[in-house]
């Protein structure tokens, strides 16, 4: 705890990105890491929230990055950003919300991930489809939030209440009554009631229409049942999609590598196979130089070449291209209905669809 925080005033560190750090949008996601002293954009809000709650704090800096430039350059950044925030004392470091915006999530659950073994407590904020929930909820304490930024004065009150409790030591042993994302941690403990008569209680309950709440709640995967074989490919007409970031070379829709917002279409017409010299991956999620030595061996055109020759199909002259390194299952969803209703309208059958 440091000399202010004895004195009676909070010392707290937020970290923002570059939009909430009043740099700019998309456009300045690969900003580098720099401080502004006290609160900027959110932070005004929660640092007048902090002493609303009795809780005399002052936000002595706001740490601000770049999206972009955090998620490709995560160890530099963070070798950097630790100490730089470990020199401000902070009793607590709060970092968003991020709501739904991927790599801001990551970036978020990063800095307070790599706190946590110097004892400094931080929380964070987001969107349950955020990536970074995934990535850190069992390290971090993650607040819901709504999906987007009209959820920012809920989701400060939250952040502002966990807050006070970790600023006055106070153990969070149940993170999913204080808002938060459960963090998956199983405690022995004694119950009052025997585990055979819980599950009948629960059972009536159920029965009877009332609400309940298992003790142990299984995760839901989404299933996607498998379509019929296509018995004779000639011709009907094939596209590829592909979620390995193979693009144009330089990028031109500006994919990110991770935490995707966007898809590419590329047109294939007139080409027999790609090329080093035109294609590249723009995917941060695994070492792409075998794909841009070589971009068919993630987008196989070369090959479709050869088989479109053999078995009589007609291959679609577009493809599709996304990231999927950490991008959200609403992201993917939306890539896939979008692109879904292009490819029907162009009269495609059947799709490969190629990863990494």
């Amino acid at each position: 705890m440091s000399d202010a925080s004895r004195n009676g005033k909070y010392r707290i560190v937020h970290y923002v990105n570059q939009f909430f750090g009043g740099v700019g949008g998309e456009e300045k996601a690969d900003c580098e890491p720099f401080t502004i002293q006290g609160p900027q954009g959110p932070g005004r809000l929660l640092e007048k929230r902090f002493r609303e709650g009795n809780a005399d704090a002052e936000i002595v800096a706001t740490v601000v990055c770049g999206d972009s430039h955090f998620v490709e350059h995560q160890e530099d950044v963070l070798r950097e950003l630790v100490p730089l925030i470990r020199g401000y004392h902070p009793d607590l470091v709060v970092a968003g919300p991020a709501f739904n915006a991927g790599r801001y999530g990551m970036a978020c659950g990063g800095v307070c991930s790599a706190l946590q073994p110097l004892g400094i407590p931080a929380i964070t904020a987001m969107f349950k489809e955020n990536p970074g929930v995934d990535q850190y909820r069992k390290t971090v304490l993650i607040v819901e939030t709504a999906n987007n930024v009209s959820g920012m004065e809920e989701a400060v009150r939250k952040m502002v209440r966990l807050g006070i409790k970790r600023l006055r030591g106070e153990e969070i042993e149940f993170p999913k009554a204080e808002g938060c994302f459960e963090q998956g941690i199983r405690k022995n403990y004694f119950h009052a009631e025997p585990a055979c008569g819980r599950a009948i209680a629960m059972l009536l309950r159920k029965i009877n229409g009332d609400p309940f709440e298992t003790e142990y709640p299984i995760p839901f995967f989404d299933r996607v049942d498998p379509q019929p074989a296509i018995a004779d490919l000639k011709g009907i007409t094939i596209a590829l999609v592909t979620s390995g970031g193979i693009v144009p070379t330089g990028n031109p829709d500006h994919i990110e590598s991770s935490s995707a917002s966007k898809y590419g279409k590329y047109s294939l017409e007139g080409l027999e196979t790609l090329d080093a010299r035109t294609h590249q991956s723009a995917h941060g999620g695994y070492d792409n130089t075998y794909a841009n030595n070589d971009p068919n061996r993630v987008l196989p055109v070369d090959e479709m070449r050869v088989l479109e020759k053999e078995l009589g199909f007609k291959r679609h002259p577009w493809y599709y291209a996304t990231v999927g390194n950490g991008t959200s299952v609403d992201n993917a969803k939306k890539f896939a209905k979008e692109i879904a209703v292009e490819l029907i309208r162009d009269g495609v059958q059947a799709v490969i669809l190629t990863s990494t």
